[in-house]
């Protein structure tokens, strides 16, 4: 038997799909970004080859990543953090943990 996920659950996942494209087809307003799951390619020392969230501003149906921001201390030390674990979390399920070759 197949279950279905909580309706409550469908409605979460359905508003954040129209927020997302709402904000990627519609463009962000001028001088505003917003935060977006990417695949990085080391912005703010987040290593490459992981997804994380970036502030980004869309237009025509694209993104690009803002850049420049500055980040103090403390959020810094939380990016590095957020990052080492989703590295951990993808060599796990990749099976490449512990694994030298």
């Amino acid at each position: 038997m197949i279950r279905r996920p909580p309706r409550s659950t469908q409605s979460r996942s359905s508003a954040a799909s129209d927020v997302y494209k709402r904000q990627v087809h519609g463009g962000t307003p001028e001088h505003e970004f917003v935060s977006m799951g990417v695949y990085s390619e080391g912005w703010y020392s987040v290593p490459k080859d992981i997804f994380f969230s970036f502030p980004v501003k869309c237009r025509n149906g694209t993104f690009e990543v803002v850049t420049g921001l500055k980040i103090d201390e403390f959020s810094e030390s939380k990016i590095r953090n957020t990052a080492d674990e989703l590295i951990a979390e993808k060599e796990e399920a990749l099976g490449l943990e512990g694994n030298n070759e």
